[in-house]
């Protein structure tokens, strides 16, 4: 039986709106799909998934229609599946170890999440099911930072029974999914309805809150809170340390991203905070950021974006659904490229970027193969916006504020990897600030394995 394929947008209509791309299943569609699963005895994709949701059980629940008890299956394991669904990488984790992918087409493990999550929403409608809800105690406990790490550990530690309350620097909760994934990837109604789902189990989410300046963990624990989750990402942008990066109309992408996604530049006049950009936009960089980035700027301007990448397509770390959506819509791309320099006029506006092409040598200690620059190959591209993807580093305000934290000499927080705990008693830490830019799931993962930890360091009390 074929992959049944979900339904997108065209290409010519999406490029012009930030209304999602991806159309999702039908019933029947879902049903269809689900059915392709052979149900395993020993199922691999779940060995796939960071947070070991039970994939063939909620996939047989959808084969049979039975749509209840295939999003509690889920939600036992996933406190975010409809998010999850939609922007997790599966054709690297789960449905990279489904037994089909090595005849054919794998199960749509994801697809079908994301049928189950939504089937919830619009049948449930407001009656979120909070069938995991447990009593909550007097043991408060902290999260801080309100992205997918800081939800996941909050939504099973208020499962288990605490008293849980996250602090999110910003005036919307969400984190990187509020700020940097863009809504035609992440509706914000679905953002909305996740977050809904935790405050029901009984979290509270207070924004506007800087630990490490507001108050700082040590005040905290002053306040009752018995352990702290540190989920606060990776906030810092890397720039690639290049003569003219100062210019103006050189954005990082985190910034680029914050305007649209939080400060909702794309609706710009309903919003009075536009973001300045011009006619001919590059992006730096080869991840899902940068992807996020040269398809936000191409419908805020329908005009020309260039993404420059050092490598080939084939070292490229975005989903490939991404950047085929990214070709799609008309986003050029500037393969085995390396910016060397920016170009600007007598008012400091970037005016071009000078470049370079490379060739690919050894495998470096990212697993792909290094650049190396080709000597005479300069040349130039007239841009007049540029967008940094390049990277982001731990913002040091949290670990600065906290004696006898330890980090790597990325800044990183060091954690213990069985337990998510960090060198200071009570005090946890997962996701980017963690492990660097990684997955939404992955960081869920580690958020997860920091609930199950300090769920244990109390039941032995």
């Amino acid at each position: 039986m074929n992959k049944v394929k979900m339904q997108e947008a065209p290409p010519e209509e999406r490029k012009r709106n930030f209304t999602e791309v991806t159309l999702g299943y039908s019933k029947e569609e879902a049903s269809t799909e689900a059915k392709r699963c052979i149900q395993c005895k020993k199922a691999s994709c779940i060995k796939g998934c960071p947070v070991e949701i039970n994939i063939p059980k909620f996939i047989k629940e959808i084969a049979e229609e039975k749509f209840n008890a295939s999003i509690k299956t889920l939600k036992e394991k996933n406190n975010l599946p409809a998010i999850c669904g939609r922007v997790c990488p599966q054709e690297t984790q789960c449905e990279l170890k489904c037994v089909l992918n090595k005849k054919g087409n794998p199960i749509s493990i994801g697809s079908l999440e994301r049928f189950a999550a939504d089937w919830e929403m619009n049948n449930l409608g407001s009656q979120i099911s909070n069938f995991l809800k447990s009593q909550i105690s007097n043991i408060k406990i902290a999260i801080i930072g309100s992205g997918p790490a800081g939800l996941s550990c909050a939504g099973d530690l208020a499962r288990s029974g605490f008293n849980v309350t996250i602090f999110e620097a910003l005036h919307e909760p969400g984190g990187v999914l509020t700020y940097g994934i863009p809504p035609f990837r992440l509706p914000r109604k679905i953002l909305c309805h996740e977050l809904e789902y935790i405050k029901s189990l009984g979290v509270e989410i207070v924004p506007d809150i800087v630990i490490g300046k507001t108050f700082t963990i040590d005040e905290l624990f002053e306040k009752g809170f018995k352990a702290v989750f540190i989920g606060s990402g990776a906030g810092l942008p890397i720039f690639p340390g290049i003569p003219g990066e100062n210019l103006c109309m050189i954005y990082s992408a985190n910034e680029f991203l914050t305007r649209i996604n939080l400060m909702n530049a794309h609706s710009f006049p309903e919003f009075d905070t536009p973001v300045n950009i011009g006619k001919k936009t590059a992006v730096i960089g080869g991840g899902n950021t940068a992807m996020d980035a040269a398809r936000c700027a191409l419908r805020l301007t329908q005009s020309e974006v260039t993404v420059i990448y050092r490598r080939s397509e084939s070292e490229m770390p975005a989903r490939k659904a991404e950047i085929e959506h990214a070709k799609e819509e008309g986003i050029k791309f500037e393969f085995l490229t390396q910016p060397i320099e920016f170009t600007g006029n007598n008012s400091g506006f970037l005016t071009g970027i000078k470049c370079i092409r490379c060739d690919l040598s050894d495998i470096d200690s990212s697993g792909r193969r290094r650049p190396i620059p080709v000597k005479g190959s300069e040349f130039m591209i007239d841009i007049d916006t540029a967008v940094l993807a390049v990277g982001l580093k731990p913002n040091p305000l949290i670990p600065l504020s906290i004696n006898g934290l330890k980090q790597d000499k990325e800044g990183n927080i060091s954690v213990n990897p069985d337990t998510m705990e960090t060198s200071l008693k009570n005090i946890y830490a997962g996701g980017d600030i963690v492990g660097g830019e990684g997955t939404v799931i992955e960081a869920m993962g580690m958020g997860k394995k920091a609930a199950k930890s300090i769920t244990e360091s109390f039941n032995k009390k």
